[in-house]
């Protein structure tokens, strides 16, 4: 039996990050994995070397040639791997897939991996979610956005945490606010260059490092010149061996406006960092943060709040040891085996005994 994930390609993003958690940990139960890539051929993460890895085609940028092709190979694949269940996380993922296996009646399961509002494509998206066998949220928020007949398939599965995150840092933090994602417009990276600039006023000593690239590097970089900060902010661009570089930092920001689940605040929460996350919708924070237990959650585009909030933390290191504690007890609660077999329950899949290893 195969499981095949449908994804763009494989860059530094949290999906990526997921699926390559999965894919390991159903080779480790016995299926055979493919990963098909169908717009470019990159790898930002390494997986195991018995997943079957491939492009269907480059991106097409609207030419109809490449288009094409893409859907003749895809659906070329699936009909030579009859007993398949596809895995499309990402609606034009949940498109191709259901276009290529018209006919064919093949198990399709969709993971909606960002707020549904954002998509631009909706009447398409909905109509490849009727024709899929389940449909898995993130939150319970983001299946209030569709109607009946497609939140009757729907089931939340969270992001799982990987096990072999660093332990919790129990030294002395370093004076670094952190923060890990593409520099999009959905992360607002503005906000948090702002929200820092008057931190900075009262913690003078405190630098901002920012992880991961993106169209608005540059305009960034700009504003920390206007807000007078550029000597305190330090960009890293995309980094494989971020865990190490900021499990000791002081606080963790995730600033967006919209998410489905951020990996990157997941991956702090569970190494122990004091943790500000904007609530932001499709409600993502919520499920993991317990206000002023785990982390502190703020209004979308409050930046008073979010500079409140940063200001407790650096101030008090009681409550940035209490939300570090309570932060860190996330891995128990999401390991990858328990999600990964949430998702085998959600496509109808026998989970198959496995020992109790910890993946």
């Amino acid at each position: 039996m195969k499981i095949i994930f449908v994804i763009p390609n494989m860059t530094g993003g949290g999906t990526e990050r997921v699926i390559s958690l999965l894919s390991d940990a159903y080779i480790r139960m016995g299926f055979e994995v493919a990963i098909m890539q169908f717009a470019g051929y990159e790898h930002a993460y390494q997986l195991n070397d018995k997943v079957e890895d491939f492009s269907v085609a480059p991106q097409s940028n609207g030419n109809p040639v490449i288009m094409l092709k893409r859907l003749i190979t895809m659906r070329k694949y699936f009909h030579k791997n009859p007993d398949s269940h596809i895995f499309a996380f990402c609606v034009m993922g949940a498109v191709f897939s259901v276009i290529t296996t018209w006919g064919m009646k093949r198990n399709i399961l969709v993971a909606e991996r960002n707020s549904p509002d954002s998509c631009h494509v909706k009447t398409l998206r909905n109509w490849a979610y009727k024709h899929a066998a389940r449909i898995t949220f993130q939150t319970p928020d983001g299946i209030a956005y569709f109607p009946k007949w497609i939140t009757g398939k729907a089931m939340v599965i969270p992001n799982p945490v990987d096990s072999s995150m660093p332990p919790r840092y129990t030294g002395v933090r370093s004076h670094r606010i952190v923060t890990v994602g593409r520099l999009h417009k959905q992360k607002n990276h503005a906000l948090l260059l702002e929200a820092f600039a008057d931190f900075s006023q009262q913690f003078p000593d405190y630098e901002l490092h920012i992880y991961g690239q993106g169209e608005l590097e540059q305009p960034l970089k700009a504003q920390a010149e206007q807000l007078h900060i550029s000597k305190k902010v330090v960009w890293h661009g995309f980094c494989s061996d971020v865990r190490e570089k900021i499990r000791d930092a002081a606080i963790f920001v995730l600033s967006s406006d919209y998410e489905g689940i951020s990996n990157s605040m997941l991956e702090a929460l569970s190494m122990g960092i004091p943790t500000i996350s904007t609530d932001c919708p499709i409600g993502g924070a919520r499920i993991y943060i317990s206000p002023e237990k785990s982390g502190i959650l703020v209004p979308v585009r409050d930046k008073k709040a979010m500079v409140e909030a940063m200001l407790r933390i650096a101030s008090d290191e009681d409550l940035a040891e209490r939300l570090s504690v309570n932060a860190s007890r996330i891995k128990e609660q999401y390991s990858v085996k328990k999600i990964a077999e949430k998702f085998l329950d959600a496509a109808g899949i026998q989970v198959p005994a496995t020992t109790n290893s910890d993946y």
